[in-house]
């Protein structure tokens, strides 16, 4: 298997790269930021779990914000 470069790369894959990557950063570091700072009785489960699911992309930060936290 050969390496693609970065040009050789169409142009909407390349947009695609460049619009998802950050979206994807923005939402993990979000997630794991509310993680630290929220109260382990708001979480539902142990944090220890959640924070190698935040690692799993793109869903671990998703099912963490829509799943994992507790309304107060």
């Amino acid at each position: 298997m050969t390496r693609t470069s970065w040009q050789e790369l169409p142009r909407w894959q390349r947009t695609t790269i460049l619009v998802v990557a950050p979206v994807e950063l923005a939402l993990t570091v979000y997630a794991a930021v509310d993680l630290t700072r929220r109260h382990p009785s708001n979480i539902r489960g142990h944090k220890a779990v959640w924070w190698p699911l935040l690692l799993v992309q793109p869903l671990g930060p998703v099912a963490y914000l829509l799943r994992g936290r507790r309304r107060p």
